[in-house]
């Protein structure tokens, strides 16, 4: 059982990533507020996992390549994917939930146009894995105020929230289900209903046993290359909110990723907020949890870190590279983006097959 796990941080120099709505009790009554977690130390903006994701599905839909997404229809207030994982890739590597349709005259065998019917409830825990992307330290939230001032009269005032933040995030992504769709009866193991196996039956799928539960699997080439589009799109990130007025990369500026045996994270704690609530590599963590998990790495690390982005701290962990080799450990380094299509590149590989066992 092998994951792809790897941690990245995003740099928002003054942003407003993911915000609230309007908050209650703010000096104007269309007071945009960002989310944020409000503690003792002060308050910590972030960026909900469901954002992110957000912001992967549709970077990977419009990105030009090859993934295939799939349609969303909608019932009164119930939206939902076509829950086809052999035919739409994001259906398999983001997960999703899935009933017979309850509108009044409504049956299993009449299912909306292009939509593939469903006989019973169905459902698929996504393979990616995404934490929610929180903000190293405490930081101040700034107020901004502004005016609708293009017209006669008395000016119209607004105002929303921004920050200046080092924002990290965990992701891992399973690749033992990726690919995989379970068949069974036991909770969460019913990706598939009598509509979907036909479907699997009829398009060569392999049947496996999988946590001891059957299941249909694609073949070798057609999960790596879902994999590895997915991995690349992870060091190509686009999104977020207010880009008109706080435009923001999220392309990573740093981020760290190998693929291990087991689910375990060993990179959430490499990075923290020092004194100054500035982002600090540490050393000592990071040479620690190479040598505890080096036994379950199966790929090298691939650290991807941007020039002109604590450049101090990664000559630093450069200097490191002969006490990590001693360990037995390489590391790959390059622009995020440069590390993460040579992981799926990895990913990719026939020599790695056993990875997606």
């Amino acid at each position: 059982m092998a994951f792809v796990t790897g941690m990245m941080l995003i740099d928002a120099p003054a942003s407003a990533l993911n915000n609230a709505g309007q908050e209650e009790g703010a000096r104007t009554d269309n007071t945009i507020a960002v989310k944020r977690i409000r503690t003792r130390a002060g308050d910590y903006p972030y960026v909900s996992a469901q954002a992110v994701r957000y912001w992967l599905r549709t970077y990977l839909e419009r990105s030009g390549g090859e993934w295939k997404a799939a349609p969303v229809f909608r019932e009164a207030k119930v939206a939902y994917t076509d829950a086809n994982p052999i035919a739409y890739w994001d259906d398999d590597l983001f997960g999703y939930m899935r009933a017979p349709s309850k509108r009044p005259g409504a049956r299993a065998d009449e299912p909306e146009p292009n939509q593939t019917p469903v006989t019973g409830e169905i459902t698929r825990s996504s393979p990616l894995r995404v934490g929610t992307f929180v903000s190293l330290g405490p930081v101040r939230i700034v107020d901004d105020f502004g005016t609708m001032a293009r017209h006669d009269g008395d000016a119209v005032p607004h105002e929303h929230q921004f920050y200046r933040a080092t924002l990290q995030g965990l992701f891992s992504l399973n690749l033992t289900t990726a690919g995989t769709f379970f068949c069974g009866g036991r909770v969460g193991y019913r990706n598939l209903d009598d509509v979907r196996v036909e479907l699997a039956k009829e398009q060569g799928l392999e049947e496996v046993s999988v946590y001891g539960q059957p299941a249909y699997r694609l073949r070798f080439a057609d999960r790596a290359r879902r994999v590895a589009t997915l991995v690349r799109a992870l060091g190509e990130l686009e999104g977020g909110a207010k880009l008109t007025l706080h435009y923001t990369d999220v392309t990573p500026s740093l981020l760290v990723a190998a693929v291990l045996r087991g689910g375990n994270h060993p990179f959430a704690r490499i990075v923290r907020a020092n004194p100054m609530g500035q982002p600090e590599f540490v050393l000592d963590a990071f040479q620690e949890v190479l040598r505890v998990y080096r036994d379950r790495l199966l790929s090298d690390v691939f650290v991807g870190w941007a020039r002109g982005y604590l450049d101090e701290q990664r000559a630093a962990v450069e200097r490191l590279g002969e006490d990590i080799e001693r360990l037995g450990v390489r590391l790959r380094w390059g622009h995020p983006r440069e590390v993460m299509a040579q992981l799926a590149e990895e990913l990719e590989s026939e020599a790695h097959r056993a990875w997606y066992d």
